[in-house]
């Protein structure tokens, strides 16, 4: 639980939250009319929580890549479009090997 102190009295006891926080591990809330205005936090606090944050940020960009790759359907390139190109064999996506791979 943070410990809550109006910001006129933080203001005037800055030095002494300064310690609590760095030497006491504690956390400070800076309220005005009852309502917290800021949080004093270690620089350890700090990096945790900002370490947190890009984690969380980089699982929702993981999970928007997945997303976008898995909505790509395979496509079967028409016959001639194939032989126009010279190309000799088709890709065949995860699902169509299903069977083949149970065979082996």
């Amino acid at each position: 639980m943070a410990y809550e102190i109006p910001v006129t009295q933080a203001r005037a006891e800055l030095a002494e939250l300064i310690n609590r926080v760095v030497y006491g591990g504690e956390r400070v809330v800076v309220t005005r009319h009852g309502k917290p205005l800021i949080a004093l936090v270690s620089a350890a606090d700090l990096q945790r929580l900002e370490n947190e944050e890009a984690a969380a940020q980089e699982g929702a960009v993981e999970e928007q890549v997945i997303s976008s790759v898995s909505s790509f359907r395979s496509v079967s390139s028409a016959q001639g479009e194939r032989h126009r190109f010279g190309i000799a064999a088709e890709h065949r996506g995860h699902e169509d090997r299903g069977h083949e791979d149970r065979d082996r």
